[in-house]
């Protein structure tokens, strides 16, 4: 059962990545250093050094400062949408690392694949249709709920690993309903 718990977290880290790639590292890194929740095997525990969390937590202001500038939002996101799956790979691998059975190869290619599957759904789907929406107003509100969600699935990525299964199946459900089935069933 830890095994699939442990899977759990990477698929739950990983899909916050594509939100926001530098929040689950940091929290990952924070969790493995204060609690017991989450240990990070070699090479990966070199996210709980010092200098580690100081760099992710500069990159976390950075990109969230960014992230909330209009026009400059668009050049992060595209900036962005190559470090979140990478971070999505890394946060997979280094959760799932202490998986015998998985290979280190798939464990980054599935954190990869959901990084880079949420990053564009937020970077093709939702934020273009925030900004036409809202002429762009909206965009710093969704920003703001996309880092707390990617804070909040992070924790639970870690904490309470079923919960964030739910959250994601909840989350893509939503996704398909909005931006699939509503728009065909009003035409």
């Amino acid at each position: 059962m830890t095994a699939l718990l442990q899977i759990f977290s990477g698929f739950g880290l990983s899909a916050s990545a594509g939100l926001n790639a530098y929040i689950p590292l940091l929290v990952t890194a924070l969790l493995a250093k204060f609690t017991n929740l989450i240990h990070l095997d070699e090479p990966w525990d070199a996210l709980t050094s010092w200098w580690i969390i100081g760099l992710l937590t500069l990159l976390i202001l950075v990109e969230t400062v960014l992230d909330k500038i209009p026009v400059v939002n668009h050049i992060n996101d595209a900036v962005q949408s190559l470090v979140r799956p990478t971070a999505g790979a890394i946060v997979f691998a280094a959760s799932a690392n202490v998986i015998t059975d998985v290979h280190p190869v798939l464990a980054l290619a599935l954190g990869l694949a959901v990084a880079g599957s949420v990053n564009l759904v937020k970077t093709a789907a939702i934020r273009p249709a925030v900004t036409a929406g809202t002429a762009g107003v909206g965009n710093t509100p969704v920003s703001i709920l996309e880092d707390a969600t990617s804070t909040g699935v992070s924790v639970l990525a870690i904490a309470a690993p079923i919960t964030v299964v739910v959250v994601v199946i909840a989350f893509v459900v939503w996704i398909i309903w909005r931006f699939i089935i509503r728009p065909l069933t009003s035409n």
